[in-house]
């Protein structure tokens, strides 16, 4: 075939579109000529014939049979996700608990085994560590850090799942993906909420499925709840029997609200990542901090790899204070810009007390995971850095003064 002149090119011909193009282009395919995203609220859909009927109950993921199944508005965000991930399909469902419990227990059966880090979310621990034991699955906790202890902890025709967190909540370890790409055997689940998909692809690295809780920054205006799944459609069609029998599927809304996130995610992403690393550099130099960690700042120790891994450092920063609880509440509560709230990957910058929340850890297993007293989280949002960076001078003046 002859060449086509550059203004005749099939699509084909063309180089597959980046991802700022794809955030704006994905999940199209129930809103037709619409820009904005189509809202199908109904939880039934009405068909011809008893044949219609029967040929989508013996379908996995039908669209338009009943919405605990499927809705037209929460493929439009599966697709979308799937396709920001590289991954043949996806699956959303009401919470980000909603996918780790659905991934868990749609893949493992009793006597079948789970290698998870113990650098996880306090309530994916609990699930880890408490609830899957009842069900006769067996779990062994391993440092994320070390890739090799990844791989050794895997038992051969027993370990089902690999569960891992990168970066980690709250003090952003890391996991190597490439490592955990490269181990053989078990299905590998990246939960990836505090990277995303414009700052890293697990399913790229070898990962099996990346899981998102989709409420964070994807979604990214704190009105929608959501967990997402992306891999490949085997692994999704398995997890989604068993996430339509326990009922934790999405709700039509907040999908289309996460649709409506991913069109601004690059965008946003970009702008909180640059200012979460020039927050992090200010924190450095602050003489009332100890400690700072982002994973593009060089000091981090694992910088190397978040370099090879990761387009950006993200757009949370963890960071020390001396003094303890008392001196990390009083830079808390001494922030005006910055607000005092749970979640992360909104437009608002959020602060945590991460000692405060993880009532699921022992005091020994807080220190372990370096959940200092001291330690503070800080999810960067859209505001200004300078107003950030003046926000948290004031609010830290005072720890950094001489008694």
């Amino acid at each position: 075939m002859p060449d086509l002149p550059a203004d005749e090119a099939t699509p084909a011909d063309r180089p597959p579109p980046r991802i700022e193009t794809t955030a704006v282009t994905a999940g199209r395919g129930m809103s037709r000529d619409s820009l904005a995203p189509v809202l199908f609220p109904s939880t039934t859909y009405v068909v011809d014939t008893v044949a219609e009927h029967a040929s989508m109950v013996g379908s996995a993921r039908p669209g338009k049979l009943y919405s605990r199944f499927g809705s037209p508005s929460v493929r439009e965000f599966e697709d979308a996700v799937a396709e920001l991930e590289g991954a043949e399909a996806a699956l959303a469902s009401a919470s980000g608990m909603g996918s780790v419990t659905g991934v868990i227990l749609g893949l493992c059966s009793s006597g079948d085994h789970v290698v998870a880090t113990r650098q996880v979310f306090s309530v994916t621990y609990a699930l880890l560590a408490f609830h899957l034991p009842r069900f006769g699955i067996d779990v062994t906790f391993v440092d994320g850090t070390d890739a090799a202890a990844i791989a050794a902890a895997v038992i051969p025709g027993r370990t089902q799942v690999v569960l891992v967190e990168t970066p980690a909540n709250p003090a952003l370890s890391l996991v190597d993906l490439a490592a955990l790409g490269a181990i053989t055997g078990p299905i590998k689940v990246v939960d990836s909420t505090f990277g995303g998909p414009t700052v890293q692809r697990p399913l790229e690295h070898g990962a099996d499925v990346v899981l998102h809780a989709a409420t964070k920054g994807i979604a990214g205006h704190n009105d929608a709840l959501l967990g997402v799944i992306a891999g490949s459609a085997e692994l999704i069609d398995a997890v989604w029997a068993w996430q339509s029998v326990m009922g934790a599927q999405a709700s039509p809304f907040d999908a289309w609200n996460g649709i409506r996130g991913i069109r601004t995610l690059p965008a946003r992403v970009r702008q909180q990542s640059e200012s979460a690393l020039q927050l992090a550099a200010f924190l450095e130099g602050h003489p009332a901090v100890s400690r700072v960690s982002y994973p593009h700042l060089p000091s981090h120790p694992q910088h190397d790899l978040a370099r090879r891994q990761m387009a950006t450092g993200g757009t949370v920063v963890a960071f020390e204070v001396a003094g303890g609880g008392e001196a990390a509440t009083a830079a808390i509560e001494g922030c005006r810009v910055a607000r005092i709230a749970l979640s992360l990957g909104g437009p608002e910058t959020l602060l945590t007390h991460p000692a405060t929340i993880a009532g699921r850890y022992t005091p020994a297993e807080r220190t372990e995971l370096g959940i200092t007293d001291g330690l503070i989280r800080m999810s960067v949002g859209l505001e200004h850095p300078e107003d950030l960076i003046a926000d948290l001078s004031g609010s830290l003046a005072a720890l950094a003064r001489p008694s």
